[in-house]
């Protein structure tokens, strides 16, 4: 057991404690010095210790407790001078001061239990930063703020859940800093938690959502649909002042709201502003209505000059363009002899213009009409003054030209056939004539006029000339004769005709 006290020799650790005293001891000779110098004296104790470990080994339990405490307690006095002098004191810090309140805190959402605020930051921070905020709320009559976040918040939004249904709740939201809470941002108006279904929302049709335009005593008949529930409050207004209910009518439902006028007038232009509430939420749309009108006349037309066959002429915008945009003008002229008005220019956009291709000799007038998007202004500004085209020295002699003579003799362009006909069955012989003045025709039988026989149908038509013996027999046969006469000739065409007699077979 020689060998034990090896690792209980500590006198090295134990010398160099009393030098790392010795630093300390120097600068500190009041009190506090004299304090831990006794303290280190009773440090020999561990020496017979190294001798005695024979004796140690009989009450070894005793031994080892008594010798385990004693270096503990020498360590102890080591470590308490090795702490550092008290630090200098800090020189006083200035005041810290709070924040500017939230700004734009409005209403986001609220159902039955649960009420949803939103804010900005405050516009004025600090250099102390910004810790976060508290959002507080009070019964509708009362004072009694409660805080409803146990911890700061560093969002711009905050839910208050667990509310009763049917509280009218003030609220309101604190910023928090070093310096303390800032001057409370709250609600303008105090806010019932109810159960809401459906926010309120406009559903504008796309045609409104551009200028809605009409003509003057066209019936304005407008359906904006929306929804929310319970069923919204609808109001309108017109360039922000109420409706006038004498010339606008209005008719809301639970789904949609009717804007009507009976006969649109040039006064009921304007923007129109709905607006669904439901509680403290809303929703707004803004429709444009254009009446307009026909445009009026251009303000005065001058004649400028007149050269050879032109003439140039200037005029000026009309006073009253009718609510809409002139889009062209329209420049008529007419002449002094017949005084009808012919078209010169349509669709002009400019405030000047020459008119061509003049009659020499004529005398004109012009007159220009306004357009815009509903037509032609109903009256036009006319010239004061006329636009004689003068005559020059030539002098236009037409040819003359003689009139053609179409007048001719009679002729025949297809002459009669001879032809056999058989008895008892209607035939029929045809030719075709020609000839200016139209010829008269005559059939002839064997040299004899036929005239009115009723056993035969003369017919004309277009130079095609037609007799139609009905049911001829043998003694019908002959030569037969057309004859066209005109105040210039005549002319004959022959055929012969043979009426064969049906034979009947005779029984041998």
């Amino acid at each position: 057991m020689p060998a034990k006290p090896a690792p209980i020799k500590k006198s090295p650790a134990k010398k160099a404690a009393p030098k790392k005293e010795e630093k300390p001891a120097a600068p500190a000779e009041p009190a506090p010095a004299p304090a831990p110098e006794p303290e280190p004296e009773p440090a020999p104790a561990p020496a017979p210790a190294e001798a005695a470990p024979a004796p140690a080994a009989e009450p070894a339990p005793e031994a080892g407790g008594d010798a385990a405490p004693a270096p503990a307690e020498e360590q102890k006095p080591a470590a308490e001078p090795a702490a550092p002098p008290p630090p200098p004191p800090e020189p006083e810090k200035p005041k810290e001061e709070p924040t500017s309140e939230p700004v734009n805190l409005t209403l986001e959402d609220v159902n039955d239990t649960t009420l949803t605020v939103k804010w900005r930051p405050p516009e004025n921070i600090g250099a102390s930063g910004l810790d976060g905020y508290t959002v507080e709320y009070c019964r509708d009559g009362t004072q009694d703020w409660v805080v409803a976040n146990q911890e700061l918040i560093i969002s711009n939004r905050y839910a208050i859940k667990n509310l009763t249904t049917g509280d009218k709740l003030h609220v309101r939201v604190k910023a928090v800093n070093p310096g303390g809470p800032s001057a409370p941002a709250s609600l303008e108006q105090p806010v019932v938690v109810r159960e809401i279904v459906d926010r309120p929302r406009i559903r504008l049709p796309r045609s409104l959502r551009t200028v809605f335009v009409k003509k003057v005593g066209d019936t304005v008949n407008l359906v904006i649909p929306f929804q929310g529930k319970p069923k919204p409050q609808v109001s309108w207004t017109k360039d922000g002042q109420p409706l006038d209910l004498k010339a606008v009518g209005v008719r809301n439902s639970d789904r949609d709201t009717i804007l009507f006028i009976r006969k649109s007038e040039r006064k009921d232009s304007g923007k129109y502003e709905v607006t669904v509430k439901v509680d403290s939420l809303e929703d707004k749309a803004t429709i444009s209505i254009q009446i307009v009108d026909l445009p009026g006349p251009p303000s005065s037309i001058k004649l400028v000059d007149v050269w050879g066959f032109n003439t140039a002429l200037e005029w000026t915008p009309p006073k009253d363009d009718g609510n809409a945009e002139i889009t062209g003008y329209t420049v008529q002229k007419a002449d002094k002899k017949t005084g009808e008005w012919f078209t010169v220019l349509e669709h002009y956009h400019r405030l000047n213009c020459t008119v061509s291709d003049l009659i020499m000799g004529n005398s004109y007038s012009f007159r220009v009409f306004t357009e815009n998007r509903c037509g032609l202004s109903e009256n036009a500004a006319v010239t004061k003054d006329l636009a004689y085209i003068q005559k020059t020295g030539i002098q236009y002699k037409p040819p003359e030209y003689k009139d053609r003579d179409y007048s001719e003799p009679p002729s025949f362009t297809q002459p009669l056939n001879d032809r056999a006909a058989t008895m008892g069955y209607t035939t029929k012989l045809l030719c075709a004539v020609r000839g200016n003045p139209q010829p008269k025709i005559l059939w002839m039988k064997n040299q004899m006029v036929i005239g009115e026989d009723p056993k035969f149908r003369q017919i004309t038509s277009q130079g095609l000339c037609t007799l139609e013996i009905r049911k001829p027999c043998t003694f019908d046969g002959g030569v037969y004769s057309c004859k066209a006469i005109n105040p210039h000739g005549e002319a004959v065409v022959n055929c012969k005709l043979d009426v064969k007699a049906v034979q009947v077979p005779t029984d041998k």
